[in-house]
């Protein structure tokens, strides 16, 4: 294997996941449809998907042990701050990666996103 070239995150309510990306997070919508939304990031250097679930998702912890990460141009405190603006609330704090500094973000359904400074 020599790359991931897409990821798809099962949600359990596509219209909030989709306003919650987009408003909050300042993702842009590449394509949507009713079972999923493909969103691009960084002028369509990254993109993934949500979707609506392949299988029941009720009585179940969404999320738990996924993360994926967005290298970024900008400095991360100045885009830190401004998805807290936006109203994201459970920014975490910069830390220091073997890749450089990060931080994360958790979306409504529990996935952890984090946002990496390039070098």
């Amino acid at each position: 294997m020599i790359q991931l070239t897409f990821a798809s995150l099962q949600v359990k309510n596509l219209e909030a996941s989709k306003e919650f990306y987009t408003n909050k997070l300042g993702f842009e919508i590449d394509n949507s449809n009713p079972q999923a939304c493909v969103f691009k990031y960084n002028k369509g250097q990254a993109s993934f998907a949500i979707r609506t679930p392949l299988e029941p998702l009720e009585e179940r912890e969404l999320g738990v042990g996924v993360a994926l990460w967005f290298a970024v141009s900008e400095n991360v405190e100045e885009l830190k701050e401004k998805l807290i603006s936006n109203g994201v609330n459970n920014a975490g704090p910069i830390i220091e990666t073997p890749f450089g500094r990060a931080f994360h973000v958790k979306d409504i359904d529990g996935y952890k996103l984090t946002f990496l400074e390039s070098k």
